[in-house]
């Protein structure tokens, strides 16, 4: 062979792979971790993207049977008139159901809970079954009468909160009805969206006794349509397109059984995101245990790399034959992770079948697990090429020589530049595939910003160890020496701890703030009640009974009406750029009201109101933020449908809006001439001075109830416990997750103690031979994991903190306290778990004899 390789022989990629795949018939042993840290992130990634993707083709699947047929058509405050509704007919079959929240009442004194009422007509369901828990037909059920009184189905729920059984009697509005059955089955209830109440199910004919249809009344009619044939997508389109045209003016929301449950979908998607981040994270934390590997791996290959040079191999062949290796081994990780990506769903599905609303798609999905397998990748090259690319310019006497060097030796710029460039496209993949870009940005900005400060508090760590004086304690001596000296754990330890430490540390102190800034507003700014569908001719009434019952409590009342907005600035809001945090203004129909002053809680930003006595073109206040967000000047035009008419209105000015006070807040506030003479209903809130007894709500409850039974109430104690309910869910779901990220740390903890084995038996033979006992040994690890952990904690409570305080302040506006305990709760618990795991690996290094070890030296 010609040695000299700028003219010779140069050996190819064939050749390497030859020496590569030959060197590793020596098994495994050693890249345990590696693989791991890498099977772990793909399953991760690969797993949460399969199931997001199962959930979203289960909605698909089932999309009509959510829907309640092929299309939909809803209404807010009125009914299709009889051109509308016979257009509908001709499409298909027609079934229509009203649906509005009430206040349902037992003969109990006292006993009486908000519901979700939903009156349906004999066609319904159009596609699907409802299923009674007696297996009876509900038609039929709901159409008959017992002891003269008119039938109704209700949830379990509902019997279990005001304690009733069937056949027990419960009123609503002005009439008594007979809980016929209990509902094991509604197949359109996803599309209802979310709901503060249990369902309770009667017909159209028990609605209309029931005196809660009124002129402006809150109620949702929405007209489900099966067309009876497997229509296509392109079809369903033409049919909605034509519909728009004959009724441009008609205010419906239309939406199609491919978009059953929209808000659910975007809700997955987001969700998704964030645990596919989470296992992002999980990833970048093994990539410190992968570059571990790698490292110690090439120290264990330095005479075997001395003698491919010394027969004429050049540092890119060595390059090449370890980087092949490095590529088998992360292939065998990222098929582990796959297969345990494919095996997630699976098991997803098994645990949360009784939550869960939908059924997934349960099968396998190439693309998400080949998303994985593409990060899988893009780590192990990232954090690979380094501790490679060290080895490419060093000569063959210092390899032979060198057992452990003191100098921090740098790869050539080519393996440097190659580092950073997949770097980059780890960071790009998770941009592109992002649902929000911009949290993504955010995300990826601050792992590497974590990332980077964590290897300086690592060298600061290690420089400040140098500088300590000689203490003289032999123990915490050894201790500190063990933190600086050449091949210490410090980086290792640092990186991977503080990653994990620091998104704990932020998603604890997320979820503290939100409870905290819920239950205080509640207790601070919050009303008692909201009170919903109060007509005209009892806002009088009402005023006055709540004034005598309750004295001293702030009552306010404003008029209430729904519309969707049609357009912005001339545009219509289906085309409108609108940004993702702004989107939700322009979906649905909006609360509205009109008023001659300024709310009390709002201030002017830009322009002006307008004169009480106003009587010209009509104007709109919008909320500030949100006009910003949307791009809104003063002057644009915002054309809204109201009953069916559509409105044009200019924006007279900007106002602040105190979202958190959680009282009557309104995005747009018209002047009154804009609804002269349309039927509305009032919105009325309570607010005793101080903080109102249960006694002294309950009280009010039962009074309002008895003497205004077509009122709702809706106390705002239960409407935050069910937030809060929520709120605690998603979190043990998203402390769930980030346990990868803590498991990930433990993994590369495990490989720093595996990388340093050998060196710490030396250490530990030595000392015991000169007459060091085990326990002044493993006093003085202890010392050395309290140190490094405990300065890791203090900076994961800065950096979680820190993370913690932006997301809560500058992604969901909100306000931060620090709560201590919180933080310090997750990190003790964290560090407990961690630090001993790595004082049981030196427990067991320390039970060597010395002489077999002495006898290898």
């Amino acid at each position: 062979m010609n040695t000299d390789n700028s003219k010779g022989y140069q050996p190819g990629f064939r050749l390497a792979a030859r020496f590569a795949l030959r060197e590793m018939r020596g098994g495994l042993r050693g890249f345990y971790v590696f693989i791991a840290c890498i099977a772990l992130g793909v399953a991760a990634i690969g797993g949460v993207a399969s199931f997001s993707r199962g959930l979203t083709e289960g909605i698909s699947a089932e999309g009509q049977a959510i829907l309640g047929g092929d299309l939909s058509f809803s209404l807010v405050h009125r009914q299709a008139n009889p051109e509308q509704l016979a257009h509908l007919q001709s499409i298909g079959d027609t079934s229509r159901i009203s649906s509005l929240r009430a206040m349902a009442r037992t003969q109990k004194a006292g006993n009486q809970t908000l519901v979700e009422l939903k009156a349906v007509d004999d066609p319904y369901p159009l596609v699907g079954d409802f299923d009674l828990a007696s297996g009876k037909e509900l038609q039929s059920t709901i159409t008959g009468r017992t002891d003269g009184l008119r039938n109704a189905v209700a949830e379990v729920a509902l019997l279990a909160r005001l304690g009733l059984n069937i056949g027990d009697k419960i009123s609503v509005g002005k009439t008594t009805f007979n809980i016929a059955d209990t509902i094991e089955l509604e197949p359109d209830k996803l599309s209802s969206g979310m709901t503060v109440g249990p369902r309770l199910l009667i017909s159209q004919a028990a609605l209309a006794d029931t005196g809660l249809i009124q002129p402006g009344s809150l109620v949702n009619y929405k007209y489900r349509v099966n067309i009876g044939w497997n229509v296509q997508e392109d079809q369903l389109q033409q049919i909605i397109d034509h519909t728009n045209e004959l009724f441009p003016n008609a205010g419906w929301r239309i939406r199609s059984k491919l978009e059953a449950a929209p808000s659910l979908q975007r809700n997955i998607q987001r969700f998704a995101q964030f645990l596919t981040l989470i296992g992002i994270t999980s990833l970048v934390v093994g990539g410190v245990g992968v570059a571990n590997a790698v490292r110690s791996y090439m120290d264990t290959r330095r005479e075997v790399i001395a003698s491919f040079k010394c027969l004429g191999a050049s540092g890119g062949f060595v390059f090449k034959v370890y980087l092949i290796q490095m590529m088998v081994l992360a292939t065998i990780g990222i098929g582990i992770g796959m297969v345990l990506g494919a095996l997630i769903p699976l098991a997803a599905m098994a645990a949360l079948q009784s939550i869960l609303p939908i059924n997934a798609v349960q099968s396998v999905y190439p693309l998400q697990l080949l998303l994985g397998m593409a990060y899988g990748y893009l780590t192990a090259l990232t954090f690979a090429l380094w501790p490679l690319g060290r080895a490419h310019d060093i000569a063959p006497t210092v390899l032979f020589r060198d057992e452990v060097s003191t100098r921090n030796r740098y790869p050539k710029p080519l393996y440097i530049v190659s580092a950073a460039i997949t770097l980059m496209l780890l960071a790009g993949l998770a941009l592109v595939m992002a649902y929000d870009k911009s949290i993504a940005m955010i995300f990826i900005g601050a792992c590497a910003g974590t990332y980077l400060l964590l290897l300086i508090v690592a060298r600061l760590i290690m420089a400040a160890a140098r500088r300590v004086p000689t203490v003289h304690s032999t123990e915490l001596r050894l201790a500190i020496t063990n933190i600086y000296r050449p091949g210490a754990l410090t980086p290792s330890i640092v990186l991977s701890l503080g990653l994990g430490l620091s998104l704990l540390v932020a998603l604890a102190l997320i979820d503290g703030n939100l409870r905290r800034e819920l239950n205080q507003a509640a207790q601070e700014q919050a009303p008692s009640f909201f009170f919903v569908d109060i007509q005209n001719h009892e806002k009088d009434a009402f005023q006055s009974f709540i004034t005598e019952k309750t004295q001293g409590t702030d009552f306010n009342a404003v008029p209430m009406l729904r519309g969707n907005i049609v357009s912005l600035r001339n545009i219509p809001a289906a085309d409108y750029p609108a940004p993702p945090e702004a989107e939700w203004i322009l979906r649905g129909d909006r609360g509205i009201t009109y008023s001659d002053s300024l709310p009390e809680t709002s201030k002017i930003t830009e322009g002006t109101w307008w004169p009480e006595d106003y009587s010209g073109e009509p104007l709109v206040s919008f909320a500030d933020d949100n006009a910003r967000e949307l791009g809104l000047s003063i002057g644009d035009k915002v054309t809204i449908n109201v009953l069916g008419r559509q409105i044009s209105a200019k924006i007279a000015n900007f106002r602040t809006v105190n979202w958190e006070s959680m009282s009557i807040n309104f995005v747009m506030v018209f002047s009154p001439n804009t609804f002269a003479g349309a039927p509305h209903t009032h919105l009325a809130t309570v607010a005793w001075p101080g903080e109102a007894t249960l006694q002294q709500e309950l009280d009010l409850l039962k009074e309002v109830t008895q003497a205004f039974p077509t009122i709702t109430s809706i106390r705002v104690k239960d409407a935050i416990a069910q937030v809060n309910e929520l709120v605690g869910q998603l979190a043990w779901a998203i402390r769930g997750a980030s346990s990868i990220t803590l498991l990930a740390s433990v993994l590369v903890l495990a490989g720093a103690l595996a990388a340093g084995h050998q060196s710490r038996i030396y250490d530990a033979v030595i000392l015991k031979t000169l007459g060091a006992t085990r326990g002044r040994l493993i006093k003085a690890y202890v010392l050395e994991y309290l140190i490094l952990g405990g300065t890791t904690a203090i900076f994961a409570l800065f950096a979680g903190s820190l993370a913690a305080y932006f997301i809560i302040t500058g992604v969901m506006d909100g306000t931060f306290a620090l709560m201590p305990m919180t933080a310090v709760a997750s990190i003790v618990g964290a560090l407990v778990f961690t630090v001993g795991f790595g004082l049981l690996g030196t427990w067991r290094i320390l039970g060597e004899k010395p002489a077999p070890v002495l006898r290898n030296l």
